[in-house]
C-alpha cells in the first residue's frame, strides 16, 4: 500500500468505519513508507525462547540508576537468520544468546496484519556483547578486590601430597571420565581416591547448583586435599554461570584449594581468576594432580640421595677415623692399663691402711669393753650371790621341818593343812606329821563344840 493509498484510504475512514485488518494495513504502510531502513539498536534480552526454529526475543531498556524498565519491544529473528546468527555469535563471544545479556541488534520495523507490530532481526554484533561481558567481568572482579577476597585461593598452599579430589561436575560426562581417566591410569601410577559432587553445568542453574555442590564438600572439608571443578562437556560456548559474583564469592572463600577446568585457551571466567588454579580442560587438571605429586616425589627422592650420600660419607669418615684408633688403640691400652694399675694399687694401700687402723681402733674398744664388762659381771656375780644367801635364809627360816623339830606337828585332810576342826566331817581320816614321822586319825565329833 502506497502512502497516497493511505490517505485515500483515511479519508474514506472519516466516512465510514475500516475493519481492523483494514487499520492494521494502514499502519503496516505506513511504517513500510516511513520506516524502510534497518537500524543498530542497543538493549538487553529479557526473555528469549526457539519456536521450530525461529527466536522469539523480548528486549528492554533499563535506568541507569534505578535499573527500571523505561522501554519494551518484541523482536524476531526467523529460522533462515537464526541458523546462520546464532553460531556466529557464539563462535566469536565463547557465548550463548541467553536472556540478561546486552546485545546490539540490526533490526528493521515490521507491522502484520493478523500478528501486530515486532522488530525483525537480521544481525547481531557479537564485538558489542563481548564488550558488555568484559566491563561486567570487571566490575565483579573490581568488586571482590574491594572486599579483600580476590587473592584469597592464591594465598592458600595446595598440599604436595594432595590424592583426596572433590570434583565438582556434571555425572556421566565426557569431561569428567577424562578427568578420571587421566588420574587411575597416570604413567606414574600414583593413587588419588575421587569423590564426585554432581552439579549443572550449563544453563541457568550453574551457579545455585555448583554453590549447593560446594557447601556438601564444606561440610566434609577434612576428607579432601582439593577441590576440582570441571566441565562435564556440552556445549563449548556456555561460560556465563561462571561469571557470577556470588559462585565467585564462595570460591575465593573456600577454606580448600580450588582448581578449575571449566573454558578453554582463549576463555577466562570470573571463577577462573579467583580460583586457586585454572587450567583449560579436564584432562589438565589431572596432569596438574599428578604433576603436584610427581614434583613431592621428586624432592622426595632428591631428599633420600642426600640422606643416601651423607650417610655413606659419614660413615667412610667413621670407617677411617675406627682404622686411626685401631692402630692408636695398644699404645692406649698401655697408657689405660698403667694408669690403672696405679690407681688400683693406691687405692689397695689406702685400703689396707684403712683396715690396719679401723682393726686397731676396734680391737682398743674390744678391751676396754672386755675390762668394763669383766668387772660388771664380778660385781653383778657378789650382788646376786648376796640376793641368794638372803633369799635362802628367808626361806630356811620358813622351812616346815625347822617347825618340826621344834615339836610342832602338821595335820592335813585330802593333802590339804587343816586349820579349823569344825571343817572336817564326821569320820574322816586326817593325817598328822611330826618330826620323826606321821600318823593317822579318825574324826570323832563330841557333843560340846
Amino acid at each position: 500500500m502506497s502512502y497516497t493509498d493511505y490517505c485515500d484510504m483515511s479519508r474514506a475512514a472519516g466516512e465510514r468505519a475500516v475493519t481492523l485488518l483494514e487499520l492494521n494495513s494502514m499502519v503496516a504502510g505506513l511504517i513500510d513508507t516511513c520506516m524502510p531502513d534497518a537500524y543498530w539498536v542497543e538493549a538487553e534480552l529479557s526473555e528469549m525462547r526457539e519456536v521450530r526454529g525461529h527466536c522469539y526475543m523480548e528486549l528492554v531498556q533499563k535506568d541507569s540508576t534505578s535499573n527500571t524498565p523505561v522501554a519494551k519491544a518484541q523482536a524476531r529473528c526467523w529460522a533462515t537468520q537464526w541458523r546462520v546468527l546464532r553460531p556466529r555469535f557464539e563462535r566469536v563471544t565463547g557465548q550463548c544468546l541467553r536472556a540478561g545479556m546486552k546485545v546490539m541488534l540490526l533490526v528493521h520495523a515490521q507491522f502484520h496484519a493478523a500478528y501486530g507490530f515486532s522488530w525483525i532481526v537480521t544481525d547481531v554484533n557479537p564485538e558489542f556483547t563481548m564488550g558488555d561481558l568484559a566491563r561486567r567481568r570487571r566490575e565483579i572482579v573490581e568488586q571482590l578486590r574491594a572486599e579483600g577476597v580476590l587473592e584469597l585461593q592464591s594465598q592458600l598452599v595446595m598440599s604436595p601430597f594432595a590424592q583426596r579430589v572433590a570434583v565438582v561436575s556434571s555425572a556421566g560426562a565426557a569431561g569428567y571420565g577424562d578427568f578420571c581417566s587421566s588420574l587411575r591410569h597416570n604413567a606414574c601410577g600414583y593413587a588419588f581416591r575421587i569423590e564426585l559432587f554432581p552439579a549443572v553445568m550449563q544453563g541457568e542453574e550453574v551457579e545455585s547448583s555448583v554453590i549447593a555442590a560446594l557447601e556438601l564438600v564444606y561440610e566434609r572439608q577434612e576428607d579432601f586435599d582439593v577441590v576440582v571443578i570441571i566441565r562435564g562437556g556440552g556445549a563449548t560456548s556456555d561460560l556465563s554461570g561462571f561469571d557470577t559474583l556470588l559462585l565467585a564469592e564462595h570460591v575465593a572463600n573456600f577454606p580448600l584449594p580450588i582448581v578449575t577446568g571449566i573454558g578453554h585457551d582463549r576463555d577466562e571466567s570470573v571463577l577462573d581468576i579467583v580460583a586457586h588454579r585454572k587450567v583449560k580442560t579436564p584432562t589438565a587438571a589431572a596432569q596438574l594432580l599428578v604433576d603436584n605429586l610427581a614434583a613431592t616425589d621428586s624432592v622426595v627422592e632428591s631428599c633420600r640421595r642426600d640422606i643416601y650420600a651423607a650417610t655413606a660419607s659419614r660413615m667412610e669418615r667413621e670407617q677411617l677415623r675406627l682404622k686411626a684408633l685401631s692402630k692408636s688403640l695398644p699404645t692406649l691400652f698401655s697408657l689405660v692399663k698403667a694408669r690403672q694399675t696405679s690407681a688400683v694399687e693406691g687405692l689397695a694401700a689406702r685400703i689396707h691402711a684403712a683396715v690396719r687402723h679401723h682393726t686397731h681402733a676396734s680391737r682398743s674398744r674390744v678391751d676396754l669393753l672386755a675390762v668394763q664388762i669383766s668387772g660388771g659381771v664380778a660385781q653383778t656375780i657378789t650382788a646376786q650371790r648376796h640376793r641368794l644367801q638372803m633369799l635362802e635364809r628367808s626361806v630356811d627360816a620358813d622351812n616346815p621341818v625347822r617347825l618340826l623339830r621344834r615339836g610342832y606337828s602338821i595335820t592335813t585332810y585330802k593333802g590339804k593343812a587343816v586349820r579349823d576342826p569344825h571343817e572336817l566331817p564326821e569320820g574322816a581320816e586326817v593325817v598328822t606329821r611330826v618330826e620323826k614321822g606321821e600318823f593317822k586319825s579318825t574324826v570323832k565329833k563330841t557333843g560340846r563344840q
